[in-house]
């Protein structure tokens, strides 16, 4: 093999990024351990809240290589929500609230029923918001133009009265554009407030939608409350240091007091008696000592020695807050979740002004010693409200000042402007504060009073800062709340369930797969499992090198590419041992095994990439986890099967060794096979149509299951104690819901999942809290077996209809894909022809099954994101095994040139001689899926189910559809060349294409 010692290094740069990567997972993992054991009582039971302050603790500190636990945390190979507990969520900006405030609160009834159709539009998926808007107002109000209702004080400057429809719509285009960004700014400032370890937020390309995971979420109802609401923007005054002066001197000696205390507590349980604590060093450690040595003047005082109570009390203050400058304060990053605790007591609270409240700044300063500071301030609302708020904001942009200095303009509305009149009058020279969700983003300070509600802001702000700070400002401006249209909230149990499951599937199915190969393979297959090893070693590693986070479809995933792993070897092997029975010597066998195996190994490879890849383009949460999964396992399969098994079987042969590539059973075991694959086409043909016309039936008649992904709704998974009847939850709960829901078995019979489409439409916090708690008092009312809800989700009208559209489309795009990538490669229509038929044949035989076992099978078999997942992978899987047949039928074809043998007995040939690569290829992967299927846990077993049965039928499709099919395309052609020459069923020996038909 040629560049042997390039691709050695790249071998080990790879292994070493593996390394690297991975230890990251390991050192998060045991500092982790760390936390628990540290926060783990005398009872065995977790302080959760002490844990977090462990973990807090060192979140800035470096813990490894340099990096903080911050950064390796970011850099562990995360468990996604299904594997640890937590809440996915997915947002939409409500576009008609957009529009609302732009009209400025019109009245026109014929504004308000053009919205209504338009949200009607959108829960069916048909256009996007705006334009069915439009399209729906000019059909109302024909003569009517858009600028005379969206021709007010609030878009002023923008457009008039005079202004087209098309600028009309381009300004509403823009500001629901504009929304949705500073929706997902406003979010991920919302996100950062729940301390979660590696959150995920994204937008949804193409949406207006923003995804948010949440993992180790346990307080549902509150993330609800936070992420649902409208942004709350304020303008208030700023308590300078010097305005709350005694109430820090009180804070400290409260500290003291409470640090006597501690110590106290600490000697009598060990048996001593406290003593009189002092601090005789007289060194003045006050706050203020140190601002004015900070901030020293000309004349050169000096701070006055305190006693030394004074001492000690300033100290416990300094040992909680750090200066920043003259007039500000701030806490180091990692004492944050210490000083909220001190600030938030009752006692502490009652030592400041009763109308101050103690915020956040939004960002953390950064020490020269690379140490993290938050700001804290100190702001006056009198009865607890801001006198200004963000509803007055007309308009803010980011620009530049006279000497090309980043700042950002703001405009108020007469009322904003009468009001900033007032505050910023009182506050010259001092600061005010601006607020977004209690957060504090910038708190200028007052040069002069504004009297026209025109101002600007400047400071040290880069462009970045001011195009955030604008759309902060802007997000007062329209009344847009987020509603949640997508929600999934795991159990930890269920969760930590879900993780060994994972575990056992991944170890049994890798176990079964490597002994199932050596005792096929002898020695060669243990130079297959040394790859095998590899290839899993770096789809683990680079997984963690790209920040992915493994889910239990991910774990499905890999266990998929142990069992497709083997195909590419399989591949391999079965070409050497055709070159071996040529009489080849063993170099040139394994050299020659490995040419003619590339062809197969990348088409095969191709397919099933490319449905791969459709898949991580529009799938979401779990299925997205699952594509990228497949698609970096396909790429190390690859990688492992080409350059590392031919590197180990070139060293062993290198000195002469040979290899028996079978076993003792195996060897033989397909050899001089002589199925008669064509001949009895149309029997095959009759029994997939009687399968799929049965199907079609069930369809119509009885429907699927569909899941809560496509039908929108609430779903819960409910455990009980004991075993519990599907009946006796279905009868309560109809009570309580006032309709039947859905009651099926879920994992166990102590275990079912409820799904109701109770105030499905309604999208508010509270509707989710009135649906669980229906449920919860549902469930109490059966008597002597309590039950709890382990974890749930929600599917909004409008995301459902958006996942059906986007699931048909997968399909058609990945047909569409992979006939055009076997048009290019085999450059013949009938190739084409016969892979397309084969994939509606798996999608409608995979349907069929599932309608017609839907209520019958003991478990679930709904129609959703996952079973869309499975049927692409399926897709892929029998586009792989087809290609691999349809390769060796093109190769047989261009060895018969001039030899005008019929198109059955060539394609019956090439079908015999790949049997013993589809057979082990095909038992391996079904090994695997069957162990997933038996280990794998609920929440993937109609997954799971659904590839067990695609492999089977993507196996029968290979063999007994596609390539009948290219025999019946091709033939008609070599008719229509030599029309005397009937078909007859081949006779001879399969492999070589040597057996003529009579004339």
């Amino acid at each position: 093999m040629q560049n042997r010692v390039g691709i050695l290094i790249l071998t080990g740069v790879i292994a070493l990024l593996s390394i690297y990567y991975l230890s990251f997972t390991f050192v998060s993992n045991s500092i982790k351990k760390d936390a628990e054991v540290y926060a783990t009582n005398a009872e065995g039971k977790v302080d959760f809240s002490k844990k977090q302050r462990y973990v807090d603790s060192l979140w800035k500190e470096p813990v490894y290589l340099g990096n903080t636990l911050q950064e390796v945390t970011e850099r562990e190979l995360g468990l996604g929500l299904d594997l640890q507990g937590g809440m996915h969520v997915v947002l939409e900006v409500s576009p008609a609230e957009i529009l609302r405030g732009l009209a400025g609160g019109t009245r026109d009834p014929k504004f308000e029923q053009a919205l209504k159709k338009a949200v009607d539009a959108q829960k069916a998926g048909n256009s996007k918001f705006v334009d069915s808007f439009i399209d729906a107002y000019k059909d109302l109000a024909p003569n009517t133009k858009l600028a005379t209702i969206f021709a007010n004080s609030a878009n002023r400057g923008k457009i008039n009265f005079q202004s087209s429809d098309a600028e009309v719509r381009k300004l509403i285009n823009d500001e629901v554009d504009g929304s949705i960004s500073r929706a997902f700014q406003i979010i991920q400032a919302r996100v950062d407030k729940f301390g979660v370890a590696n959150p995920n937020i994204q937008r949804l390309p193409g949406t207006g939608r923003i995804l948010i995971e949440l993992p180790g979420v346990d307080n549902p109802e509150r993330v609800r409350r936070l992420l649902s609401g409208a942004a709350k923007l304020e303008f208030a005054e700023v308590y300078t240091l010097n305005d709350v002066a005694p109430a820090l001197d009180q804070l400290g000696a409260y500290l003291v007091q409470m640090e006597a205390e501690r110590k106290a507590a600490a000697q009598k349980a060990a048996g001593t008696t406290a003593g009189a604590s002092t601090d005789t060093t007289g060194k003045d450690n006050s706050l203020a000592a140190q601002l004015a040595q900070k901030n020293q003047t000309a004349k050169g005082d000096t701070a006055k020695k305190d006693t030394s109570a004074t001492a000690a009390q300033n100290a416990a203050l300094t040992s909680l807050f750090v200066p920043i400058s003259q007039n500000q304060l701030g806490v180091y990053l990692k004492d944050t979740a210490r000083a909220n605790d001190i600030l938030e007591r009752q006692e502490v609270r009652a030592l400041f002004p009763a109308d101050a409240a103690l915020l956040w700044d939004r960002k953390t300063i950064t020490t020269n010693d690379n140490k993290e500071i938050l700001p804290l301030y100190f702001i006056r609302k009198p009865g607890g409200a801001a006198p200004l708020e963000g509803d007055v904001i007309v308009d803010a942009t980011n620009d530049y000042d006279e000497r090309g200095r980043p700042e950002v303009t703001m405009r108020m509305n007469a009322e904003g402007a009468r009001k900033w009149r007032a505050l910023t009058a009182a506050n010259i020279n001092r600061p005010v504060a601006i607020i977004l969700d209690n957060l504090v983003y910038t708190a200028p300070t007052v040069q002069n009073e504004i009297p026209n509600g025109s101002s600007s802001i400047m400071g040290n702000f880069t462009v970045e800062e001011t195009k955030d700070m604008s759309n902060v400002l802007k997000a007062g401006k329209l009344p847009a709340p987020t509603n949640i249209v997508e929600e999934a909230v795991v159990g930890a149990t269920l969760g930590s369930e879900a993780a060994s499951a994972g575990v056992i599937s991944s170890v049994v199915g890798l176990v079964i797969v490597l002994v199932f190969v050596v005792l096929y393979y002898g020695r060669a297959g243990l130079i297959a499992d040394l790859a095998l090893f590899v290839n899993l070693f770096f789809l683990l590693g680079i997984m963690a090198s790209l920040g992915a986070v493994l889910t239990m479809p991910g774990i499905a995933g890999i266990v998929l590419t142990i069992g497709m792993a083997v195909d590419a070897n399989v591949l391999i092997f079965e070409r050497i041992k055709e070159e071996l029975a040529l009489g080849k010597p063993f170099k040139q066998a394994i050299s020659d095994g490995f040419s003619n195996a590339y062809s197969s190994i990348i088409d095969s490879n191709v397919t099933t990439l490319l449905t791969g890849v459709i898949l991580f383009i529009f799938g979401t949460g779990l299925i997205l986890g699952f594509a990228t999964t497949l698609v970096i396992g396909i790429l190390t399969s690859l990688f492992a099967a080409i350059f590392i098994t031919r590197i180990i079987l070139e060293r062993y042969v290198k000195n002469g060794n040979t290899l028996a590539f079978g076993t003792s059973w195996s060897k033989n075991l397909f050899k001089d096979s002589a199925f008669d694959f064509v001949s009895r086409r149309k029997l095959y043909y009759t029994i997939s149509s009687i399968i799929i016309g049965a199907g079609i039936v069930s369809i119509i008649f009885k429907g699927f299951g569909l899941g809560v992904d496509f039908k929108g709704g609430r779903s819960y998974v409910v455990r009980f104690e004991k075993n519990i009847s599907t009946d006796d939850v279905r009868e309560t709960l109809t009570r309580e819901l006032g309709g039947a829901p859905e009651v099926k078995t879920y994992g166990g019979s102590e275990q079912v999942r409820v799904t109701t489409s109770y105030l499905a439409d309604v999208t508010s916090p509270d509707a989710d809290k009135q649906a669980e708690a229906k449920v919860i008092s549902g469930i109490s009312k059966i008597q002597g077996n309590p039950g709890r809800i382990v974890s749930s989700q929600k599917v909004g009208p409008t995301i459902a209809n958006d996942l059906i559209f986007s699931a048909m489309w997968s399909i058609l795009l990945a047909v569409a894909v992979v006939f055009g990538y076997i048009l290019i490669r085999f450059k013949r229509l009938a190739f084409g022809y016969g892979a397309v038929v084969a994939l509606f044949h798996d999608v409608l035989v995979i349907l069929a099954i599932f309608s017609i076992g839907n209520g019958f099978l003991p478990f679930s078999l709904d129609i959703d994101q996952a079973f869309v997942g499975a049927l692409l992978t399926i897709m892929g899987y029998s586009m792989n095994d087809t290609v691999v047949v349809f390769d060796r039928v093109r190769e047989y074809l261009g060895e018969n040139r001039g030899r005008k043998e019929s198109i059955p007995t060539i394609i019956n040939n090439a079908l015999n001689s790949t049997l013993s690569r589809t057979a082990v290829t095909g038992l391996s992967t079904l090994l695997v899926l069957i162990v997933l299927f038996i280990f794998g846990g609920e929440t993937i077993r109609g997954f799971s189910f659904a590839m067990l049965i695609g492999v089977i039928v993507g196996t029968y499709s290979s063999l007994f559809v596609a390539t009948p099919i290219v025999v019946d395309s091709l033939s008609r052609d070599q008719l229509a060349e030599t029309p005397a020459t009937p078909e007859v069923a081949p006779t001879g020996k399969p492999g070589k294409p040597n057996v003529r038909a009579k004339a």
